[in-house]
């Protein structure tokens, strides 16, 4: 089971030894970054600052920050098992068999998908338990983190941003950063890769102000879900009821009609106005480990703040990687590997490394079928979402574990005649890539580095792989106290 609140996630990891509170007085201004960034650097545990200088409320950090600890936020032992049931429903999409018998087999997935739909309450939520409006509202109470030197002010990070489109009413959940400017006043980094940058346009063109709330804590799958790149259409709470095997809560905001988690600490109320001019927002110390710099963005006006009693300010840093996000883009990365397989069937598994910062380094396993395989996939990747955005593919053969980046590049680099094996091509690129020839612009590399086929032009005797016998591996097992040799 899933944890139904950022509360409950916090009780588990204090039981379960992966959370250490934090009573020593700290400030929220580059103090919280330099522990947490030691911590996430050794993968270490989950962190509750119960005495953030300036601020009521306590600041937990790292709640995702292990492979351990990302399954727990899920609900599961292991992030594959999440990715097994997708596998499972998706094997709607082939049809059912013949016979009754065939369509009864499906009734239990039809069902489990029918308990997704988020359910909305009317009152009694626990994010309304305290309000503030009007001169009540303060930003500066909330413990924000001015996380690097150059940073250009306190960044709410952990978000779940809210905004509909005003024409067809399609609403969006994402984890875009928040910028606070003053006690009412906000920045809204959206890029313009992003659903809430469409639904800003789209209020331009009608000239409507824009209604943003954005959300802070909520339940562990909820959370992850505003992360999660999810194909057009499917709703951020509908994923999260999936991860969750049950609905999500929500409950309508107080001074506008965007419905929110009702199991979330806090919650910002606002809006942006597309009529007045953009604010510069940043520089940021972004996950790329690089600044990425000041540009302008919309204003958020904060109409009300509601929360929990005693609530949770859930946080996270990003910088020069491995980061607590390393999870998050992890967890993505197993369950929805399914996805990828249904357009891609010849695929075995891919890894996308910490060191890529998600989308620069993508390697792809295969099963390859017929010369010139590898490009096919490797162009087909290039065009699945947010894919696209990658700068370097490299396609290995079925055999290589892909999730062992040390053996990945052994055999690519083994592999691999750069002129014949590599292609370059442009297209569009991640707005935080600093090296692109243009912003948002660039060129991208797709590398062949599965064993060569004479059709191929390859000629010569391809090598096999230098591996001991499994006779002799299980020998050595069997003797090795016997040796006296430690393995530590």
């Amino acid at each position: 089971m899933t944890p139904n609140n950022l509360q409950e996630f916090v009780s588990e990891l204090r039981k379960a030894g992966e959370l250490v509170d934090v009573r020593e007085p700290v400030s929220a201004k580059f103090e919280i970054t330099e522990i947490a960034d030691r911590v996430m650097k050794r993968t270490g545990p989950a962190l509750l600052f119960h005495d953030v200088k300036g601020s009521d409320h306590p600041l937990l950090i790292n709640a995702f920050g292990s492979k351990k600890r990302m399954a727990s936020a899920l609900g599961v032992e292991d992030l594959n098992e999440i990715g097994a049931r997708i596998e499972e429903l998706l094997g709607l999409t082939k049809g059912p068999g013949k016979g009754l018998m065939a369509k009864l087999q499906l009734l239990p997935r039809l069902y489990e998908v029918s308990k997704f739909p988020p359910r909305t309450v009317s009152r009694g939520a626990p994010c309304q338990e305290v309000v503030y409006r009007g001169d009540e509202i303060d930003l500066e109470r909330l413990p924000v983190q001015t996380c690097w030197p150059e940073d250009g002010g306190p960044f709410v990070t952990l978000t779940m941003v809210h905004t509909q489109d005003l024409e067809n009413g399609e609403k969006n959940a994402g984890m875009y950063r928040v910028q606070r400017f003053d006690k009412k006043t906000a920045g809204l980094h959206w890029q313009r890769h992003k659903t809430g940058a469409a639904h800003f346009e789209k209020a331009k063109k009608l000239g409507q102000k824009l209604p943003v709330a954005v959300t802070l804590g909520g339940d562990p799958a909820t959370i992850y879900s505003a992360s999660a790149p999810l194909p057009p259409g499917i709703s951020e709470f509908v994923f999260a009821g999936f991860l969750r095997k049950e609905p999500v809560k929500l409950v309508k905001c107080l001074t506008n009609d965007l419905e929110v988690p009702a199991e979330a600490e806090i919650v910002i109320e606002g809006y942006a106005d597309p009529e007045e001019p953009l604010t510069l927002e940043g520089p940021f110390g972004d996950h790329t480990g690089f600044y990425s710099l000041a540009d302008y963005y919309p204003a958020m006006h904060v109409t009300a703040v509601t929360m929990r009693r005693n609530a949770i300010y859930p946080s996270t840093i990003v910088g020069r990687p491995p980061m607590e996000d390393a999870w998050l883009g992890y967890a993505t990365e197993r369950i929805f590997l399914p996805l990828a397989k249904l357009t891609l069937p010849e695929i075995v598994n891919y890894h996308l490394p910490p060191e890529g910062i998600f989308h620069n380094l993508v390697f792809v396993s295969i099963d390859k079928q017929y010369p010139g395989h590898a490009f096919k996939v490797g162009a087909g990747m290039l065009g699945m979402g947010l894919m696209s955005l990658s700068k370097m593919i490299v396609v290995l053969d079925s055999d290589v574990n892909v999730e062992d980046v040390s053996e990945a590049w052994w055999v690519t680099l083994n592999n691999i005649d750069p002129e014949r094996d590599i292609r370059m091509m442009p297209g569009p690129i991640d707005v935080l890539d600093h090296s692109s020839r243009a912003f948002s612009y660039g060129s991208k590399m797709i590398v062949d580095a599965t064993k060569k086929w004479p059709e191929e032009g390859f000629t010569r005797e391809w090598p096999e792989k230098i591996e001991m016998s499994d006779e002799i591996k299980r020998l050595v097992d069997e003797k090795w106290e016997r040796y006296g040799i430690p393995l530590d």
